[in-house]
């Protein structure tokens, strides 16, 4: 039944793992507050949450000082803790990062470097040695980060909303927002009001959208890339984590073997442009989300400037035989018929208007407001600290 008014203290717009972190983190910083939590699908998770590779990442890729690096190194040694005391399944298993060809060779050094710089444990290997590791991936040299792991995150996003004593109603989308001197007042998809002291925004793919409900102006867009994933049909191929070199001049992380908690090996992701917020297939199509993207200035500039690796992607993307080629370069026995489709995920990545893709995490505030304009991976690991920075800042405004 809709309708109806609920007062509080905090309330948190959006249901995946950021917005339950911050809920959880009130009810620790400030015992008593009363948050609620709105989320417009049916249950927790559904969307950048529940459809990554489930990995808990070290913060070695991150610029050292950066809150992506910061928050990375602290949140995965605090998310095996939390996944310990509440039961979550997990396993830190390490992971191999390979360079297969000379050309990536300075990157891994300057990997290894940036690792040091931000305390994580590295250890070098040559091709005999990660044999050891991995017998069938081959490459020339790699680096092994023992402090990287998995996790299902849908799990632990559960439990955050079971122990945090807030309050979660799931199914009520926003759809107006009100923001007076002393309060803030909601309305949702059913009618439900709602009126707090502080409003935080936690709307993942829709959070340039919520602060423009609220009456703030961003300064970026949301540019959904879509990541597509396959299952290894031979998953007896791979024992843990195995990563390429990543290129710097993108925030993706490019395509990665990734051993699951359910013994499955997911292969992927790429990068391609999504034609819609939620688009988790070429087929869906929202045009009122791809007119938001052409209209930004942004997409333009950021299309022109990298064009080149985006049809490598797109390629990759239509052609199975591609995609295995990539693949290949660091598991030789795979075959495409070792790649069965599987779940695609949707990165919500802010993108400035000169098209800079917004590179750390990024965290606005306004009037009673606190927005999370850009917190795609390594979200999920970096949460418990993200939540905590968030609800500090909330709580802030309750004291103003």
């Amino acid at each position: 039944m809709g309708g109806g008014r609920v007062d509080c203290d905090v309330l948190v717009i959006g249901g995946g793992i950021v917005g339950l972190s911050t809920a959880h983190a009130l009810s620790r910083l400030a015992p008593g507050t009363r948050v609620v939590v709105l989320e417009k699908e049916a249950g927790p998770a559904r969307h950048q949450t529940g459809r990554n590779s489930g990995v808990i990442h070290s913060g070695i890729y991150y610029r050292p000082g950066s809150l992506k690096a910061r928050y990375a190194v602290r949140g995965a040694a605090e998310m095996v803790k939390f996944c310990a005391e509440h039961d979550v399944p997990h396993e830190v298993t390490g992971k191999l990062i390979v360079a297969t060809d000379r050309s990536e060779l300075p990157r891994l050094h300057a990997l290894v470097q940036r690792g040091r710089e931000n305390g994580i444990p590295v250890r070098e290997l040559g091709p005999a040695q990660i044999a050891e590791y991995e017998p069938e991936v081959r490459g020339l040299a790699a680096i092994h980060v023992g402090t990287t792991g998995i996790v299902d995150y849908t799990t632990v996003a559960e439990r955050l909303a079971d122990s945090s004593g807030a309050e979660v109603r799931y199914g009520e989308g926003v759809e107006l927002i009100s923001r007076r001197p002393s309060a803030v007042a909601v309305r949702t998809s059913s009618g439900l009001v709602v009126r707090a002291k502080a409003l935080v925004n936690c709307a993942g793919l829709q959070c340039d959208r919520v602060a423009r409900l609220a009456g703030d102006d961003p300064g970026m867009r949301i540019i959904p890339f879509r990541g597509e994933y396959y299952d290894l049909a031979r998953p007896e191929l791979v024992r843990g984590l195995v990563y390429p070199v990543p290129d710097p001049a993108f925030p993706f992380l490019g395509v990665h073997l990734t051993r699951g908690i359910g013994g499955g090996v997911h292969v992927g992701p790429n990068a391609v442009p999504a034609l819609a917020r939620e688009g988790y297939r070429w087929s869906v199509v929202r045009p009122r989300d791809l007119a938001t993207e052409l209209a930004w200035p942004g997409t333009w500039a950021l299309a022109r400037r990298h064009w080149r690796y985006g049809a490598g992607e797109m390629h990759r993307s239509l052609s199975r035989r591609a995609f295995t080629e990539a693949v290949g370069r660091l598991l030789p026995a795979v075959s495409e018929r070792d790649l069965r489709p599987a779940p695609a995920g949707v990165r919500a990545q802010a993108v400035l208007r000169d098209g800079t893709l917004v590179d750390d995490f990024l965290i606005r505030e306004a009037p009673r407001t606190v927005h999370v304009l850009n917190a795609p991976s390594p979200a999920a690991t970096a949460s418990l600290p993200i939540g905590r920075e968030v609800a500090r800042r909330a709580l802030e405004h309750l004291r103003a």
